[in-house]
């Protein structure tokens, strides 16, 4: 296994990002004119996904010829070097990008089970998300630390709105409902990674969602090197919310609140 420089792979993953997004924009700016394919109830992809995606895969394969790399919108790349491998986002959050709203590019590096470093760029905001293992967590170069505490009724939890035949789990909006009451807010960005980015900003106090880790493999790096607490539904590690997708982001106060409310449903066969 060759040895890297993880800070260096993740200015490349800047770069790409970076060029990625003005991909990106200038499609935002005339996306009436984008054509629109369904992969699933809710579920688009536009030939800015695929762009942007196939850019960001040319960039980074270009510079680490021998490492892997998988993404949304294409099947994954199998390299030489099977110990690195890049996860990819090309846009997070397609609906919202179709209509207008705030995005995400996600990318981060997995050496073996682990996640090396990462970023969540937002190119309309031009807020650009980094982490780097052991590093720290930052927003445009500047350090992210987390509060542990917050009173309940001062909590802004981030989820999304799952529909039947996406939800694990029934009676999710009766859960969602027991967790709405007592706290401050709950709010839907439509984008699991920036979700990540504004609790380890400290935007929201936490996030729970069942999503896919590609989307957010950099943003629970993000939060876990700002001081915030990443879990599955039922206060378990990465070896079950990487498969699962249950997850639990957030701030240690609000992490007890939601497992609180959570860890009640019966956990998904493994």
């Amino acid at each position: 296994m060759m040895s890297i420089n993880p800070a260096h792979v993740l200015a490349d993953m800047v770069e790409a990002a970076r060029r990625a997004g003005e991909l990106t924009l200038d499609h935002f700016h005339r996306r009436e004119t984008l054509e629109i394919g369904i992969k699933g109830p809710g579920d688009f992809v536009s030939i800015a996904d695929e762009q942007s995606e196939t850019l960001i895969r040319e960039y980074l394969l270009t510079r680490y010829p021998d490492w892997s790399l998988s993404g949304e919108e294409f099947p994954p790349v199998e390299g030489v070097d099977t110990s690195y491998r890049f996860l990819v986002d090309p846009i997070d959050g397609t609906t919202n990008f179709l209509n207008g709203l705030d995005y995400t590019i996600t990318i981060s590096l997995r050496q073996g089970a682990e996640t090396v470093c990462g970023l969540v760029y937002n190119p309309v905001t031009n807020e650009m998300f980094t982490a780097q293992k052991g590093q720290g967590a930052y927003l445009n170069g500047r350090k992210l630390v987390m509060r542990d505490s917050v009173d309940v009724g001062q909590m802004v939890v981030g989820t999304g709105l799952p529909t039947p035949n996406l939800s694990l789990h029934p009676g999710a909006y009766e859960r969602l409902d027991a967790i709405r009451a007592p706290i401050g807010a709950v709010r839907v960005l439509g984008s699991a990674a920036n979700c990540c980015a504004y609790v380890a900003c400290g935007r929201f106090t936490g996030y729970f969602e069942q999503t896919g880790f590609v989307d957010t493999a950099a943003g629970i790096l993000l939060v876990e090197e700002a001081g915030g607490i990443v879990t599955d539904w039922w206060g378990r590690g990465p070896e079950y919310f990487e498969k699962s997708g249950l997850l639990i982001v957030a701030n240690r106060a609000t992490h007890a609140f939601l497992l609180s409310k959570l860890r009640g449903v019966e956990p998904p066969q493994t």
